[in-house]
């Protein structure tokens, strides 16, 4: 793609108004929720688009699942650290690149941000479910049994919150209940 098809495209997916040239192969586009950077390296070989994900501050448990994400879910799309902030980072030869991918990577990176932590979040959420039930079944726990150990938990106030209602904690173990059924079969306690 040549500067000017990159500067076209970017004014057809946001407003004149919210495309700016920062210099000459380099575009910011501000909107209400996002500020995605847009960068040719100096020999215009390499196109890199940028989008800041959130501070690292409140991403910093979560870094492996960044990571495991990079290589599992991404695509052609990676979470990055700079200057303490975790970015969505899209590069590609930019003579190679078509208008398509172009506008799907920016696409896929607005997503990306919208999603902030929830992805992040449910891998690692799902990976601690998952050692649950391994280690359930590590004990030789049932479903039902392991599922009367979550009940039991909360209903004596080891887990929820102080002043959980019944039908909030009844929704936590619904929740509970549909992810062990879910990953159940899937964990086996032999691996480790």
């Amino acid at each position: 793609m040549t500067p000017e098809e990159i500067a076209a495209t970017l004014t057809e997916l946001f407003s004149a108004a919210s495309v700016q040239t920062m210099a000459p192969g380099s575009w910011q586009v501000d909107t209400s929720s996002f500020r995605l950077l847009v960068l040719l390296s100096d020999d215009d070989a390499w196109l890199r688009v940028l989008l800041p994900i959130m501070p690292i501050q409140e991403a910093q448990e979560f870094l492996a699942q960044f990571l495991e994400a990079n290589f599992d879910e991404t695509q052609e799309l990676r979470y990055a650290l700079y200057e303490n902030v975790i970015w969505g980072v899209f590069q590609h030869n930019s003579s190679t690149l078509v208008n398509a991918d172009f506008v799907s990577a920016i696409a896929r990176l607005v997503s990306l941000h919208e999603a902030g932590l929830n992805n992040v979040f449910n891998r690692l959420i799902e990976s601690r479910i998952r050692q649950i039930v391994q280690a359930a079944k590590q004990q030789g726990q049932s479903l039902q049994a392991t599922m009367q150990s979550l009940e039991r938990y909360y209903a004596e106030g080891l887990m929820g919150e102080i002043n959980q209602t019944s039908e909030a904690r009844e929704e936590v173990l619904a929740a509970w209940r549909r992810q062990l059924e879910r990953l159940w079969n899937e964990v086996d306690f032999n691996r480790q």
